[in-house]
């Protein structure tokens, strides 16, 4: 059962939209348990049976409570387990076997982000897009003044701008190290290409729909001028689902 798992959740294309540019049909294994939930201790369980990951370390989370999603969603697979509708399983699969194990170059890679976040970089037109940009990217700057001690600079365009040594310090003084949490982090800012809406997040000072909202300024101010882009409105649901599965990791993780 442990080389199923791997297959099932190292060997198949994650995003269905790349799968289907690449001319790659996901073979799809059928499900063979009956019941998911989770155990004593914080396992998930099929039919009583641990889960593994593809690393074939057990499934499971310190918090109970993590652990019983983590079970929702493989007791949400119909007639296939499919990957792709498994965020969940898949932040935790690499929390458990990378994430956990080493922890610091996580933490490095978010801390990298914090030298050219999305929040830094403005339009110098036209207007209306400078006032959102403003007006979802201003207040979690002045939170991250306010609170993290963090003093960030800004720039017009797309030039690289040098952030303050101290400004980074602070900000990366925030990163939250319990490996759940950090691998939540970690995932936020790389699917909306900012450290800073990642820690606002994991800090509770802004909610989900905000910060996704937050993340995509530009892109809804493209789609409001030259209209929608059925695509990429495509993938941002699916990347939709691996946010909120990190929202629910940073939620339920202690």
């Amino acid at each position: 059962m442990r080389d199923l798992f791997t297959e099932i959740f190292e060997n198949q294309p994650l995003d269905p939209m790349e799968a289907a540019r690449k001319g790659a049909r996901p073979k799809l294994r059928k499900r063979f348990y009956k019941r998911a939930h989770a155990g004593e201790g914080g396992a998930v369980l099929l039919d009583g049976k641990p889960v593994h990951t593809p690393a074939r370390r057990a499934l499971a989370s310190p918090m109970q409570t993590l652990a019983e999603q983590l079970a929702l969603e493989w007791d949400a697979q119909t007639d296939a387990i499919d990957p792709a509708r498994m965020p969940l399983t898949r932040l935790a699969n690499a929390t458990i076997d990378a994430v956990s194990d080493a922890p610091q170059p996580v933490a490095e890679e978010i801390a990298k982000y914090l030298g050219f976040d999305l929040l830094f970089y403005r339009a110098e037109a036209p207007t209306g897009l400078v006032d959102k940009q403003s007006q979802a990217w201003d207040p979690v700057l002045a939170w991250a003044r306010e609170a993290l001690g963090a003093r960030f600079v800004l720039a017009q365009g797309v030039v690289h701008v040098a952030q303050p040594g101290d400004a980074i310090a602070a900000a990366r003084a925030a990163i939250p190290m319990q490996p759940w949490r950090l691998a939540a982090t970690s995932s936020i800012t790389t699917l909306t290409g900012s450290a800073l809406l990642a820690l606002a997040l994991a800090h509770g000072a802004l909610d989900a729909d905000t910060a996704w909202t937050a993340a995509h300024v530009d892109e809804d101010w493209q789609m409001s001028q030259w209209g929608r882009d059925e695509l990429a409105l495509e993938r941002r649901a699916y990347r939709r689902a691996e946010f909120d599965a990190a929202v629910t990791v940073l939620k339920l993780a202690t």
